[in-house]
C-alpha cells in the first residue's frame, strides 16, 4: 500500500473515473473547491437528467472520490481531496526510479 491507497481502491477509483461523464462531473467538483455544488447546479452545468446524475454520483461516492451533504432541502457534492491527493500519490510515488 502507497500513499495510504491500496490497489484495489486505486483500480476502483481509476473505474470510477472511466466513464466520460463522471470524469466531467468529479473534475467540475474539483473545480468547485471544497463548498462543493447543489446537485441542481451540477445538474444545470452538465446538461444531464437527476437520474443519471444520481448514478454517476453515486458510483464516485462508492470509490469515495466524492461525499454528499444534506442541509434541509440542498443537496450538496463534494470531491473528496484527501482520496484525490492519495491516488495521484499513488500513481506518481514511484516516478522515475527504474523497474
Amino acid at each position: 500500500m502507497q500513499n495510504g491507497i491500496d490497489d484495489d481502491t486505486a483500480a476502483s477509483c481509476l473505474a470510477a473515473l472511466g466513464h466520460p461523464t463522471r470524469l466531467k462531473l468529479y473534475r467540475t467538483l474539483v473545480r468547485a473547491g471544497p463548498d462543493g455544488a447543489p446537485v441542481g447546479a451540477l445538474q444545470e452545468s452538465l446538461g444531464v437528467p437527476a437520474s443519471t446524475l444520481s448514478h454517476h454520483v453515486q458510483a464516485l461516492a462508492g470509490a469515495g472520490l466524492v461525499v454528499q451533504e444534506r442541509n434541509g432541502r440542498v443537496l450538496t457534492t463534494r470531491a473528496d481531496y484527501d482520496t484525490m491527493n492519495r491516488l495521484i500519490g499513488f500513481l506518481t510515488d514511484q516516478c522515475c526510479q527504474g523497474m
